[in-house]
């Protein structure tokens, strides 16, 4: 018997993960993109293409919908293409060839959760929908900052004293949380040696905290 060979919509719909891609897109690349990624609760990698010029790569974005999953509930939600192409174009104006990706994809209960503890987490957040990232780089953050706010392709969020960027692909918009102070960025009594992602983060949360409870 003769096999009909499935169509890359098909196969896509057969890995299981909600794949998102919005006409623009589709429209874009002409050539492969590819990613290099680590997640920086999991520890867990992805390197390689995602997609090439016919459209999403299924086996690729099997492994993305695991790897952006909601790590905290261990649930894979869908995976916007547009929003890895918005990545991977902030990465290549600013000669950034690896990103760590600090938050992805999220369950209504961790946002929910999230929100309670005052960590600036907004109700109808693009994370719901599998459009948003929270990314940091290991150097040009705040290159990468400007260029994604020139591309106007989406929200942009600026976290200095954390040292991270929010990419998502809802309304054109932006914002920046805690001013422009750097000085957190860098390890107690070491300039220059920056602090480590972890620590960013846990010094993000307890900044969240206090102006919480003075009722910012």
């Amino acid at each position: 018997m003769a096999m009909i060979p499935l169509r890359r919509r098909e196969l896509l719909a057969g890995c299981g993960v909600l794949v998102l891609m919005p006409a623009v897109a589709l429209a874009q690349p002409v050539t492969a993109r590819r990613l290099s990624l680590r997640n920086a609760h999991t520890g867990e990698t992805f390197d390689g293409p995602y997609r090439d010029a016919s459209g999403p790569l299924p086996d690729a974005m099997a492994d993305l919908g695991r790897f952006l999953r909601d790590h905290r509930a261990n649930k894979v939600g869908p995976v916007d293409v547009g929003t890895l192409d918005l990545l991977a174009d902030v990465m290549e104006a600013v000669a950034q060839s690896k990103a760590t990706v600090l938050s992805a994809f999220r369950t209504p209960e961790t946002n929910a959760k999230l929100a309670s503890k005052g960590l600036g987490v907004a109700e109808h957040s693009q994370h719901l929908l599998g459009k948003a990232l929270d990314v940091t780089f290991p150097s040009r953050l705040p290159d990468a900052h400007r260029k994604a706010l020139e591309m106007k392709r989406g929200g942009v969020g600026w976290y200095p004293r954390s040292f991270f960027l929010h990419l998502d692909t809802g309304p054109v918009r932006s914002w920046e949380l805690f001013g422009r102070d750097l000085d957190n960025l860098f390890a107690p009594g070491v300039r220059g040696r920056l602090r480590t992602v972890a620590d960013r983060m846990k010094l993000h949360r307890a900044i969240a905290r206090r102006r919480l409870s003075a009722g910012r």
